[in-house]
Order: structure tokens, then sequence, then C-alpha cells
């Protein structure tokens, strides 16, 4: 009797082992679900344009189109200038970079620049990622156009001097009309001009260009001259000039 009792209980074991073994086989692990792709939508993350330049600096006008990853960059903005289209298209030999504020559009001023001298531009997010689309440029830094002016006395007597002034083309464009400008420090007043047309009002001096000689080539000169009366000796005046 025992030994049958022995026999029924070993067979349950196994009965209740299998079943668990067979839960056991059942269960699945579920597969984490897929991450969904973005689309993102067709618009350059970037856009920019010169705003306006000067003869040492170039400003540009950007504009965020998405803020923030994926489809977007982060703010703030920076703007690369390169010397050449190449060298901006391989960002390659930067020559100057400005930060934009924390606005999603506005204008970036790039200073230290070169006269007379085209750029173009690249951008650049808050995190260093550089945008693979806009190329600016080129924008072309103003030319430098002024003159000056200096004087010497050639001959002088009791009562008056001959004095010659010497203007001077310091841009890097022709320049098409000047004007000299002094204040006498006595009594002088003109007798005579030529190469220029002046007028002498309570000391103030202003002198234009003649009708033939306004226009003058970069680093290139004009002279006019003065026959000037006086009571006190001959003065060296110091001219300003501008075009």
């Amino acid at each position: 009797m025992l030994h049958r009792l022995g026999a029924l209980l070993a067979a349950t074991t196994i009965t209740l082992a299998g079943w668990a073994g067979a839960a056991q086989a059942q269960v699945v692990t579920p597969s984490p679900a897929p991450t969904p792709t973005v689309a993102c939508p067709p618009v350059l993350p970037l856009t920019g344009s010169v705003a306006g330049t000067t003869q040492t600096s170039v400003t540009v006008r950007y504009s965020m189109m998405l803020v923030g990853p994926p489809c977007g960059y982060v703010l703030p903005v920076t703007v690369t200038l390169f010397a050449s289209l190449a060298d901006a298209q391989q960002w390659r030999n930067p020559v100057a970079a400005a930060v934009s504020g924390p606005e999603r559009y506005g204008d970036v001023t790039l200073d230290g620049l070169v006269p007379d001298t085209e750029y173009w531009f690249r951008f650049s997010d808050g995190e260093g990622r550089r945008d693979v689309y806009a190329v600016g440029g080129p924008a072309r830094t103003l030319s430098v156009a002024g003159c000056v002016a200096s004087a010497v006395v050639d001959a002088a007597w009791a009562g008056g001097f001959v004095s010659t002034v010497t203007v001077r083309n310091i841009g890097t464009e022709p320049i098409h009309g000047w004007q000299v400008s002094w204040q006498w420090p006595g009594d002088e007043r003109i007798q005579s001009v030529w190469g220029g047309e002046a007028d002498n009002d309570d000391g103030s001096v202003v002198v234009r260009n003649a009708a033939y000689n306004g226009t003058v080539a970069p680093d290139g000169t004009v002279t006019f001259g003065l026959v000037v009366a006086t009571s006190r000796s001959a003065v060296v005046v110091t001219p300003a000039c501008s075009a």
C-alpha cells in the first residue's frame, strides 16, 4: 500500500513539473516599439542675405526657419566669412566670424575687413553644427574714398606771398570733385587763385576744383595756387580736404 502511494506522488510531481515547464516555455518577451521616422518639411533651416557693407564691415541678415532638432538648428547663429567661394564651399581659411543674439532672425555685423574686397558667408548653429546648404555672397566692402591736402609757400614779400596747395586722392577709386578748406590766422585775403574756385569770407576759405581738374585717380594729385595779401609774415596753412 505504501509503495503504491509513493508511486502516485512521484507521478503527480512529474506532471506538475511538466506543466510548469510548459508554462515557462510559453512566456514571450514583447519587442520594443519602432522609433517613428520624422519627416522634415522641405525648407532650408537657415537663410541669409547681405544687409549692408561699409569700407571695413559686412552685415549679414539671417533667418532661422526651424529651431531645434531633428529638423532645425540651435540658437545662436554663427556667421563665418571667407575670402573666396572655394574656401566657403570647403569651410577653409575663414577670415572673420561673429555670433548672433538669441533671436530667430536678425543682423550680424563682421568688422575688421579689407576695403573693396569680396567675401562669402556660411552659417553654423549654437552646437557647432555647420549648415550644409546656404553659401552667401559675394558681399563687397566699400572702397576707400577721400583726399588729403597740403600747402607750401613758394615765395613771400612784404605784404603778401604765393602758396601752392596739393590735393591727393588717398582712396581706391577715382574722385570726381574735391573741396579744400582752412581758416586764416590773421588778415590774410586771397587776391587771385588758379586751378580752383575760391570763396573767402571772414577768414574762412573754401577752394573747389576747377571744371578741368575735379577727377583725380587713386594716388593721383592736382594742385592749385594762390596769391595772398597780408600785413603779417607768410603762413603755411593746414587745409582739410573732402571728396
